[in-house]
């Protein structure tokens, strides 16, 4: 395949997962994995499903099976904030770990999210808290120790966090979703069964397989994109874009759930190393100022986000145009145009709204909305956004 148009010149840093294992069936071998880290594992974990369809309880027992000590330390339902990093770190600090021990992550973008951040303030104590270490609303603190090592087991496919080098945390008082951001937050190991994504339902299917789509496709169009996050991203979306409607209306679709899986982890390496874009600097605005899921909230900001930078990176549209529909386009606007298109009809097939006041958000809100967009990831978008052109959009 020719190369992107547009990519940049050679010269570029890669930070990815040392260890990943992917593969359908492939839980049974957390055992061994898991003992490569350590001998005690520190649990944290998503949603209550998992302990009620007997998840957790098959991870203990591989766990004990292969010596390592299975040591639960939370769960988490919903995006984590401020305080249950800060409450689940501390329990962590008081058990005193030392060498041997790491931290398992199961669940989706959240839960690992939560266990990055605990994993690093637990041995970092020289703040009052994980916000003193966020990125523009703390003290500016870096980390001084390395977080203890982590094991990511997502059990979503969408927020690519077990890939990245950042933990999303959230605030409702003051409201702001900022970053806990080292690169030693990566995972050290990395274990993807598309098999546990089976029980996902349709809606949670949706949202998060969007939030993918919309990372690879942020990351490859991206003022910061570099080639090799590129090539994963281009990778990523020719799986995902034929897979998520069929994800949603099959759950237990093989192959639908593993291209999908894929793709999220694919989304999470090309994010961490070349950045997103608006769709994903407005989507942490609705998080904290309305409650928006944040997969909902990427998948209703995506088709505005492209047709508002269409102009800026057509080729680069185009490009993946001819990838992901298999058509001889010319690299110009008719290409870039239809691939918006396919984002906006597949969006429309699996219920995503199309506006911001589906979701409730009021014309008098929308201020407000706009200073909050102002995050790191907006900082990737192909054009600079004033005020008032985020605010027409």
């Amino acid at each position: 395949m020719a190369r992107p148009p547009g990519d940049p010149v050679l010269s570029y840093d890669l930070a990815l997962p040392p260890r990943i294992l992917f593969g359908w069936g492939r839980l049974v071998e957390l055992g061994k994995l898991a003992r490569e880290l350590g001998t005690r594992a520190f649990l944290v974990s998503g949603s209550k499903t998992l302990s009620a369809q007997g998840a957790l309880e098959r991870i203990r027992l591989i766990l004990t099976d292969a010596e390592v000590e299975c040591a639960p330390l939370g769960t988490i339902e919903r995006e984590p904030e401020v305080a249950d990093v800060d409450r689940l770190a501390q329990a962590l600090a008081d058990r005193q770990p030392k060498g041997g021990d790491f931290v398992l992550a199961v669940g989706g973008g959240s839960a690992i999210d939560l266990a990055k951040a605990v994993a690093a303030l637990a041995v970092n104590r020289q703040g009052a808290g994980v916000r003193d270490y966020l990125e523009g609303v703390g003290r500016g603190l870096t980390l001084t120790r390395s977080p203890l090592p982590i094991l990511a087991l997502p059990t979503t496919a969408g927020t690519g966090s077990e890939a990245t080098k950042n933990a999303v945390i959230s605030s409702f008082d003051p409201p702001f979703k900022k970053s806990l951001r080292d690169y030693r937050l990566i995972p050290r190991a990395v274990l993807v069964d598309p098999e546990l994504t089976v029980s996902l339902p349709p809606t949670i299917t949706a949202y998060t397989g969007m939030d993918a789509i919309t990372q690879l496709i942020e990351s490859f169009i991206s003022c910061k994109a570099q080639p090799v996050p590129r090539a994963i991203a281009l990778e990523g979306l020719t799986k995902a874009i034929p897979a998520l409607e069929l994800a949603v209306q099959d759950g237990a679709n093989r192959e639908a759930r593993e291209a999908m899986s894929h793709a999220a982890l694919l989304s999470g390496i090309a994010l961490a190393n070349s950045g997103l874009g608006m769709a994903h600097g407005v989507a942490a605005a609705l998080g904290v100022l309305h409650r928006i899921p944040h997969g909902l909230a990427c998948a209703v900001m995506l088709p505005a986000a492209l047709r508002c930078n269409r102009e800026t990176c057509q080729r680069e549209l185009a490009f993946l145009a001819r990838a992901v529909l298999s058509r001889p386009y010319s690299y110009d606007s008719t290409a870039a145009i239809a691939f918006i298109e396919r984002i906006e009809q597949l969006s429309a097939r699996i219920g995503i709204p199309s506006r911001l006041s589906d979701l409730g958000v009021g014309r008098d809100q929308l201020g407000p909305l706009v200073q909050a967009s102002r995050g790191n990831s907006m900082n990737g978008n192909p054009r600079p956004l004033a005020d008032a052109e985020l605010y027409a959009v």
